[in-house]
């Protein structure tokens, strides 16, 4: 109930929902194949076609809905490889402490000392345009930052005299890792996989604006490059509706993970502080 009191954490869990619906819903809300000729050449928002076609007659208002589904798999997907990947090493590293800490360490300072998005289009334009290649890129560059905010939880709950006790009276690694741990690093890795998501919009919708995407697929990102591709599509009203949706959809998302996170990092930094 206290959550539901925070306008942010009920205007993100709107716009999220409303991500959600889209993604799950597509086959259903969608008028048209969002790949097939569904009219015209460059038609005007109708009742027939809601955000009118593009310039080869595909429907925009159906490429919308299901860009939401691509939007919504890379999003998940890559948070979850990140916040997988960068729990397990920053538990390994705040546990084992010593030479492999230190190692760890300085391997995410070089991560996270090279810029993401020009290494991002590179490793991505090398791997090749699809959406597995955009997930495990944008899933391998971003989980040095969970990893350092896990390792430095990890290493506040092992100098807690409770923890000591609890290993002096037989509790082993398990019971601390369960009764003090997990409770402690949980919030932070909810509040690090929204803000993961949220990035993760944008990054995809990027690298499909500069093309490094499955051409064959639909995304809010290869709308606007395709879009943009168009001549003198700015002496014309078609801008209107076939770049103004696909940016509005991604501002709108990526603003519904970033409400959420901002909205839920409050309770989640309390509930971490009791945990601990």
């Amino acid at each position: 109930m206290k959550l539901l009191r925070s306008p942010l954490v009920v205007l993100g869990g709107v716009l999220v929902g409303v991500l959600v619906a889209a993604a799950v819903m597509a086959p259903l809300l969608a008028p048209y194949d969002p790949l097939a000729l569904a009219g015209d050449s460059l038609q005007a928002p109708s009742r027939h076609h809601l955000f009118g076609t593009n310039n080869i007659g595909q429907d925009l208002f159906s490429q919308i809905v299901w860009g939401a589904r691509a939007s919504l798999v890379v999003a998940v997907t890559s948070a979850v490889l990140a916040v997988a990947l960068g729990a397990v090493v920053g538990t390994g590293a705040g546990l084992v402490g010593g030479t492999v800490d230190a190692l760890v360490m300085r391997v995410i300072d070089v991560f996270l000392a090279v810029p993401r998005l020009p290494l991002l289009v590179l490793v991505a334009a090398l791997a090749g345009a699809n959406r597995i290649s955009v997930i495990l890129v944008i899933g391998l560059l971003t989980w040095p930052v969970v990893a350092r905010l896990v390792r430095s939880q990890t290493l506040s709950v092992r100098s807690r005299g409770f923890v000591d006790a609890a290993r002096g009276f037989g509790g082993g690694l398990g019971y601390v890792m369960r009764r003090h741990l997990v409770p402690a690093v949980g919030p932070i890795l909810v509040a690090t996989f929204v803000a993961i998501a949220a990035n993760a919009v944008l990054l995809e919708a990027s690298l499909a604006f500069l093309g490094l995407a499955d051409p064959t697929s639909v995304s809010w990102g290869l709308i606007i490059n395709r879009a943009l591709g168009h001549p003198g599509l700015y002496f014309t009203s078609a801008w209107t509706w076939w770049i103004l949706p696909a940016g509005l959809a991604i501002t709108l998302a990526v603003l519904g993970f970033s409400f959420l996170g901002v909205g839920l990092e409050p309770h989640l930094n309390r509930r971490a502080a009791s945990g601990s």
